[in-house]
């Protein structure tokens, strides 16, 4: 097996370290191995050499799952752990200097909230792809107005060629109209962290987005 390629990656976990917890590893098995098609490791306040050492985990799981690991804004953190993709916000690195510093084989995405926002990354030379979000408010940006499903709607009528993932609150009970708005990829957070049984709703998210994907692939020929 090999690592999914960006454009075959349809679900995209953010989770912290699980230190709360004490699961990091049976967690991201569980993930990884039932549709988790790139996993980030968002945590803020880590000192570069607590976070390569936790990339390592990551790191390790993504291997055995053949995932793709994001590390989020830091350029020179993702160099050190040999990411497969680095994720900037607005206020982070312009993707321009990011890539300097990554190289050109780092997969490099972009947040993005609202259309405006995202018809520019959609047409940005150095971005693989882009987040538009969030749809609905959410804890883990706190007094970020959420964007709501209209821009989603406009942004995928605009079909723009690259990847592009809805994040921002999404869950099993939403999926469906994130779906019905035209979005074909997902980032997600607390539906799988917070989860019970996180492998088995990752399963669920998984096979919802690929049967909209096959469905739409359908509809194109």
């Amino acid at each position: 097996m090999s690592k999914p390629s960006l454009e075959d990656a349809r679900l995209y976990l953010c989770t912290d370290a699980r230190q709360k917890q004490g699961d990091l590893v049976d967690f991201l098995d569980a993930v990884l191995g039932n549709g988790v098609d790139i996993v980030q490791l968002r945590q803020k306040h880590l000192e570069a050499a607590e976070e390569l050492e936790l990339l390592e985990i990551f790191a390790a799981a993504c291997l055995r799952h053949d995932t793709l690991l994001a590390v989020n804004d830091r350029a020179d953190v993702a160099v050190a752990a040999g990411a497969d993709v680095l994720h900037v916000g607005q206020r982070d690195l312009p993707p321009s200097t990011a890539r300097r510093i990554v190289g050109p084989d780092v997969i490099l995405g972009l947040s993005s909230h609202s259309t405006a926002e995202a018809t520019a990354a959609a047409s940005a030379a150095e971005v693989d792809y882009f987040c538009l979000g969030p749809v609905w408010a959410t804890p883990t940006k706190p007094g970020r107005p959420h964007t709501g499903l209209g821009p989603v709607a406009e942004l995928a009528a605009a079909a723009p060629a690259r990847p592009w993932f809805a994040i921002g609150g999404i869950d099993e009970t939403n999926l469906d109209e994130v779906l019905d708005a035209g979005a074909e990829r997902a980032v997600v957070v607390r539906v799988l962290t917070e989860a019970s049984d996180p492998g088995a709703v990752a399963g669920r998210l998984a096979a919802r987005l690929s049967a909209r994907a096959a469905g739409s692939d359908r509809s194109a020929g």
